[in-house]
């Protein structure tokens, strides 16, 4: 499916249901994407940092796309994360994901070492030329280390290299100025920014972002989908409301003790009866029993469990 041009909406970064032995869990993957799609997800993305791609063998990246691919059937675009510290590894993980039908790629700067911002720029040149699909860049300093400055990203706009953004950063005004530069290039309606601050979804709408990539949208779809078709409408007051239930059930990210907000999305999912397994890929902890008690309380407190 071709990628909108600028991809908007709802776009959640997909977790990776694993069976208790560490195999991708191919059919809960599939129950996930129905859980998204049925929703009203606008687009999904796999191998993100929700998916545990960090985590996960070079196999079982494939397999979590293929599956990806599979259960999505055409009906939505896919986007797989291609994300790994030098380009000659992304690009061996993009040909994969292409090779399996993706529509679209999401890439980080190269991180361990600090690239400069002509050798981001060329990262993500070469990654576009090599693979031949739109890429969103994904801009996550907390894990890599770098920020993507806004000239940069200006530049590989501007020349088609990036098709958009994953805005992770969660430096709320520098988002602002760069959708004001985008505006004023004439790029507003052609490169696509998507937050990635889940917290501030409506913030950022306003401000004139295109939508979503939220972690906690694996666990309630639907309400960020609301606070996006609010936004989109107009109606204000409604997607600020819609925005503080979901903030509010985003403390369930913080009740796993020493487990990783991942854990705490699985945990939920396998209470809301999507997958069958919360297990999350080694060196990640399972949550305690009391956690996932706190995590089955804060999804009745959110609507979402009776």
């Amino acid at each position: 499916m071709p990628l909108p041009t600028p991809l908007s909406g709802v776009v959640p970064p997909l977790c990776t249901p694993l069976t208790a032995a560490g195999d991708v869990d191919t059919r809960a993957l599939a129950s996930l994407v129905d859980h998204l799609l049925t929703a009203g997800a606008h687009a999904v993305f796999a191998l993100g940092t929700s998916g545990e791609a960090a985590f996960l063998s070079d196999d079982q990246r494939r397999t979590a796309v293929r599956a990806t691919v599979d259960a999505v059937a055409g009906r939505v675009p896919v986007l797989a994360g291609v994300i790994d510290m030098t380009t000659a590894r992304v690009l061996d993980h993009a040909r994969a994901a292409r090779s399996l039908g993706v529509d679209g790629l999401v890439a980080t700067a190269p991180f361990y070492t600090r690239p400069r911002p002509a050798e981001t720029a060329a990262h993500f040149r070469r990654l576009r030329d090599d693979a031949g699909l739109p890429l969103i860049a994904y801009d996550i300093p907390s894990a890599v280390h770098s920020k993507l400055d806004a000239a940069t990203l200006l530049a590989l706009a501007a020349d088609g290299t990036l098709a958009g953004l994953k805005d992770s950063s969660g430096d709320g005004g520098a988002l602002r100025r760069l959708l004001v530069a985008l505006r004023a290039r004439g790029l507003g309606d052609t490169f696509s920014v998507l937050t990635g601050s889940e917290l501030t979804v409506d913030a950022a709408l306003l401000a004139g972002a295109h939508g979503v990539v939220p972690g906690l949208g694996n666990v309630d779809p639907a309400g960020y989908v609301r606070l996006y078709e609010h936004a989109r409408a107009g109606r204000w007051p409604e997607a600020a409301a819609e925005q503080d239930r979901l903030a509010a059930l985003f403390a369930l990210t913080e009740a796993g003790g020493g487990a990783s907000p991942v854990g705490c999305f699985k945990a939920a999912l396998r209470l809301l009866g999507v997958i069958d397994c919360p297990a999350t890929a080694p060196p990640q902890v399972p949550l305690p029993d009391e956690a996932v008690a706190s995590v089955r309380g804060l999804l009745a407190e959110g609507g979402l469990l009776r």
